[in-house]
Order: C-alpha cells, then structure tokens, then sequence
C-alpha cells in the first residue's frame, strides 16, 4: 500500500485521528505486520486491517481511544467456531498498536516521508513506553539507511541497533517485547523498514500507456510517463501518473536515474521511438525491461542493435518482448492487465535492492 504516513500529515491537520498498526500476529490472520489504518469519528477514513470483523473490533478500539485520547496495544484473538458470528475463525491473533496522538510525531512523519521522496530507505522506530498493561508514551523516530549501518546509533536504539539492522536487511517489521534499554527499564519497541515504491517508467503515453499508468497506480508504482507530445502527455489524460515528462523519448530516459527497482515499459507509437527508448535504457542494471511488439519486430530489432553494437546479446536476453504475460489480450485494457501481471510478478520475485547493506 501506498505509504498511510503520507496520507496522515495531509489528513491530522484539521482532524483529530487514530493511527491503528498490526504491529504482531501468531498463526493465521486477514492481514500481516505493518498493515495500517486510519480512523476518524465517523470511523474508518483510509488503510485496512484486513476487513472483516477484525477490522470492526478494531474500529471499536479506535474510537475508544479517540474518545480518551489514550493510546493502547491490544490483542484480538481469532480462534472462535465456524458457527460464530461475533469472533474471527482465522485461527490466530493479532496485536494492534493504537496510537491516539499521531499528530505528536509530525516532524517524525515528515522526515520519513522526504527521504522515501528522495528513494531514501529506512526504518520507523517506535518506542512504547507502558506500566502494567497501559501505554504510557509512544516515541517514534526515523532512521535511514547510511545511519543503521553507520558506527554511531542514538542512545535510545543501542541496545536494539542488531533487531533493527536485522529488520531492515530482511524489509520485515518486528515488535519486541519487554525488551530492556540503556537505562535498566523494559519496553516495547517496533520496528517498520520502509522502502521508496518501486519506479514503473511508461515510455508512451498513448492509450496503452495511459492504461498501464492508471493499473500501475492501483499497484502502488511510482508512476513516471515519459513522451514528447503535450497533447497526450498530461495531467488530464493522466491524473494518477506521479511524474509527467514532455521531451524527446530517447533523451528523457537517457538522462533518468535508473536503479535496480526501476521498471521500464516501452509502449511507444512507433518502432523509432520504441529503439530510442531501448537504446537508452538496455545497458541499465533495472529490475525490467518490457518492450511492445510482434515476435518478428523484435527479431528485427535485436538484430539491429547487435548489429551496431547497441547491446549484446545477454542484455537483449533481458528484454520481455514481446511484453507481458500472454491472456490472449485483444483490447487496451487487457494488454495493460498482462503488462502490469508481468510488471507484479517480476517484482514479487526480486529482493528489494534497498535492503541490503551496500
């Protein structure tokens, strides 16, 4: 899901709201660690837990705590009958963090949210102060990459500098509990590496790029679309587009940064731009390269590139051409659907190459 910190520092300025977080879970459950929500009076606002009658007892306990203005942690077991209409039957627990004063941490928020801006990962720390079984403070800060693995750490995270390296290289939150600090006490901490989305750049922002622009916003893409016509290039024609640029093809993308969670779909209007594109990307260590076309246009085109010693034929071997998983696509629409499954499945079988330490 798109990062909820962000939705949160346009939302708190003018409403009071609750920040729910699965922060554990044992056995089965609708939702994993990290899952989010915001809630408001009316309920709900933005994020899930998973639906179902977790995320209604959830929302109860929201409420609760916007009526108190008291944090807490609570654990939601699942284990009721097939029978019951009342309990969760996953077969597991849940244990969500309900923060009544995320506004305390704007600054924290703030932060965050411009080092993901700038494609700068880190972790969230939350600290959770109790006495018995009632939260008596929550303390967040954030840490990007260079100052987890660098040699100096802040007093307050010491004596779990070895949880959160661990948490980040592996991009999995953990919630320690009772764990005990510099000063002789115990506490819970939590820890949430967060990521930049991975960067899906459109080159073409015709009607199957527009397609795969708005799919790739549903999938939680950093959306860049990249074409030299103002008419088709455009907030209008793509609203959920993240980046729009209007300039030459081949130059845009030459000129791009390009990462190893950086995802090129080349859809352009024609077979010159569509070599341009590719020319300017092909020799880039990204995650994908996905070009549009038939079997025998491609053919052409990797024997004009070898030919001229654009690429060879490993990097060539790199290329999903022709693009997308095969459905037997016919319209826009499902061209744009076997782009973004291709797009899915590619992602979901990388590491995030912001994890690692460098």
């Amino acid at each position: 899901m798109k990062n909820i910190y962000a939705r949160l520092l346009d939302e708190q300025k003018d409403k009071r709201l609750v920040l729910a977080t699965i922060v554990s879970t044992k056995g089965s459950s609708p939702q994993v660690p990290g899952a989010s929500a915001l809630f408001l009076k009316k309920g709900l606002l933005t994020g899930t837990l998973g639906g179902g009658i977790l995320e209604a007892k959830a929302e109860e306990k929201a409420l609760e705590s916007l009526q108190t203005g008291k944090s807490s942690l609570a654990r939601f077991e699942l284990y009721a009958d097939i029978t019951s209409e009342e309990e969760g039957i996953c077969g597991g627990e849940a244990t969500i963090l309900f923060d009544a004063q995320p506004a305390y941490h704007e600054i924290v928020f703030q932060k965050m949210t411009q080092s993901l801006k700038n494609r700068n990962s880190g972790i969230l720390v939350t600290h959770i102060q109790m006495k018995g079984d009632k939260i008596q403070k929550v303390i967040r800060s954030w840490r990007e990459k260079a100052e987890i693995f660098g040699e100096e750490a802040e007093k307050q995270d010491l004596p779990f500098r070895e949880d959160i390296k661990n948490a980040f290289s592996t991009g999995t939150p953990a919630f320690l509990s009772d764990k005990e600090t510099a000063d002789g006490e115990e506490k819970d901490v939590y820890l949430e590496p967060q990521f930049p989305l991975s960067h899906l750049v459109i080159a073409g922002a015709g009607h199957v790029g527009q397609a795969v622009a708005h799919v790739g916003h549903l999938l939680d893409f950093e959306v860049t679309v990249v074409d030299d016509r103002p008419e088709f290039a455009n907030e209008t024609r793509l609203p959920e587009a993240d980046h729009i640029i209007v300039e030459d093809i081949g130059k845009a993308i030459d000129e791009m940064p390009k990462t190893a969670d950086t995802y090129f779909v080349i859809v352009t209007r024609g077979h010159s731009h569509d070599a341009d594109a590719l020319k300017a990307c092909i020799g880039s260590n990204v995650a994908y390269i996905g070009m549009i076309g038939s079997g025998r246009k491609i053919a052409l085109m990797r024997e004009k590139f070898i030919d001229l010693g654009w690429a060879t034929a490993p990097q060539l071997d790199r290329v999903f051409a022709p693009i997308g998983i095969e459905i037997q696509s016919k319209t826009v629409q499902e061209i744009a659907v076997s782009i973004a499954a291709e797009l899915v499945q590619v992602r979901n079988q990388v590491q995030n190459p912001m994890k690692t330490e460098k």
